[in-house]
């Protein structure tokens, strides 16, 4: 099953259950996946699906912030409850130790030498580490390992 099909199934599952929280975060996502169907007309895979939930997550996460700093609780509870459904949809993220070694893996396969060889690292980290950590992690341990 992919993952499209796993978060359809589980949209049913939710308003069988009457899970108001979880079916309207899954149903978000849908429409997400098929704005950039009908977009860019053509059938979405489970990368692409991983990316877009990785997006969601992060506004997920910037509106948590903001709520926090407005004092909003109840909205920060909300956000909460939203990101923890979300990353049931993604990959286990990668500790700081795997990102790390894969990285100087990485770095030593593009043969990189300082910072002008961020675009070259970044890109091909993209595809190697996918939705495993986002990409301020990557830049931060990049930087890091080049610095």
């Amino acid at each position: 099953m992919t993952l499209k099909e796993q978060i359809k199934s589980d949209i049913k599952d939710a308003m069988r259950s009457k899970d108001t929280a979880k079916r309207d975060t899954l149903r978000n996502i849908q429409t997400s996946i098929k704005q950039i169907e009908v977009d860019e007309r053509k059938e979405v895979n489970d990368a692409e699906v991983e990316a877009i939930i990785m997006k969601y997550l992060k506004q997920r996460e910037d509106a948590k912030s903001q709520f926090k700093e407005a004092g909003r609780e109840d909205l920060v509870t909300k956000e909460e409850n939203e990101i923890t459904i979300i990353k049931t949809y993604l990959p286990e993220p990668m500790d700081d130790t795997e990102l790390e070694n894969t990285l100087k893996d990485i770095i030593t396969s593009v043969d990189a030498k300082g910072m002008k060889d961020m675009g070259k690292i970044m890109g091909k980290a993209k595809t190697v580490i996918g939705s495993r950590a986002d990409g301020g992690r990557i830049n931060q341990m990049v930087k890091k390992l080049l610095g």
